[in-house]
């Protein structure tokens, strides 16, 4: 038995708010077999087997009566070279921006973007992370997922994804899929996404006017680090709410009221609006409950000044749901998963 299994383990370390919360049972997969054994030794032991990466998008209100298994596989590879297309596959456990920092350093293009998003690339499709006008699916090519349900491998493509707004198949079944490798097709070639928020402004004020791949990244990397705390100095889970797409009904009749207000075509007469501006609008940013409280900086983020429990978090994100709803007529949802 090669699995390190831990009792009564405290998860603080391991989630990016710093929740202090225990795990009846804790242990780290590096490879295939550690998962496979985990899987069996949570059946043996009458556990429900949970799946953490990097802990960053996770709202622990309690301690955790499963066995806590957390992704730790490292491995980049180029797998196939075709001219200006290049596929690159990566281990689950590898951290997302350092695996985004390598393919900069590669000459690769696509993820620059998606620079400094917390958490591990095993996690990045379940949620379709995005930023800055692109998603995962955007250079998604394919992933390798272990079948909970009968211990079977699955090569999953695009189609099979189900990919939308922060969502995916892995993510409505949740306790069926473990990503263990993830592919993405990119490209020798820049073709820069500028024109999604301030990066261009920034860029400007980087003084660059034939901006590279790496240029890009290290203009978001510069924005987001100004909008969004660091979660090794503030707990935090970045953006807590999904921005709410509402009829464009609905959307017209609060810019009747707020002209300013925040908001981007979604298709099928559907508008999306910014979460942020809503919560800023109504009061809520840096409002703060004992630990608990809303980022001074960014509407859109709950942080833990220290000793915040879970459940004090998710008790003030309650309240600024509730307020939103009364308000503007439209229910946020809370992005991380709240356990």
């Amino acid at each position: 038995m090669s699995l390190n299994l831990q009792s009564d383990v405290s998860l603080k370390a391991f989630n990016s708010f710093g929740v202090d919360v225990h795990a009846k049972c804790f242990a780290e997969a590096h490879n295939d077999d550690d998962v496979r054994e985990a899987l069996s030794l949570a059946e043996q032991q009458g556990l429900p087997l949970l799946v953490i990466g990097g802990g960053s998008n996770l709202l622990l209100t309690r301690d955790v009566e499963a066995l806590v298994l957390r992704m730790a596989s490292r491995g980049i590879r180029i797998v196939e070279e075709d001219g200006e297309q290049v596929l690159v596959e990566a281990e689950a456990g590898e951290p997302w921006h350092p695996f985004v920092q390598w393919s900069l350093a590669q000459g690769l293009n696509g993820l620059e973007n998606l620079s400094l998003i917390p958490g591990t690339v095993g996690a990045a499709p379940m949620q379709n992370i995005g930023a800055y006008g692109v998603e995962i699916k955007d250079l998604f090519a394919g992933l390798t997922a272990l079948d909970r349900h009968t211990g079977e491998l699955r090569d999953f493509a695009l189609e099979e994804c189900a990919f939308a707004y922060r969502d995916s198949l892995f993510k409505r079944e949740a306790g069926r899929w473990l990503i263990l490798r993830v592919r993405f097709r990119l490209s020798r070639l820049a073709s820069l996404r500028l024109d999604y928020g301030p990066v261009r402004q920034r860029l400007a004020e980087m003084g660059v006017e034939a901006p590279t791949a790496s240029d890009v990244s290290q203009a978001i990397c510069a924005i987001r680090s100004e909008k969004l705390p660091n979660p090794a100095e503030l707990g935090n889970a970045g953006s807590f709410f999904k921005n709410p797409v509402v009829s464009f009904e609905l959307a017209e009749r609060i810019r009747a009221e707020h002209a300013d207000l925040v908001s981007y075509p979604a298709g099928d007469g559907l508008v999306k609006l910014a979460a942020g501006w809503l919560i800023e609008r109504a009061g809520w940013k840096g409002a703060r409950e004992g630990d608990a409280g809303v980022h001074r900086l960014q509407a859109l983020v709950l942080v833990n000044y220290g000793q915040a429990t879970g459940a004090q978090l998710l008790q003030l994100a309650q309240r600024i749901q509730s307020d939103i709803l009364q308000r503007f007529g439209v229910a946020l949802e809370i992005e991380p998963n709240v356990l």
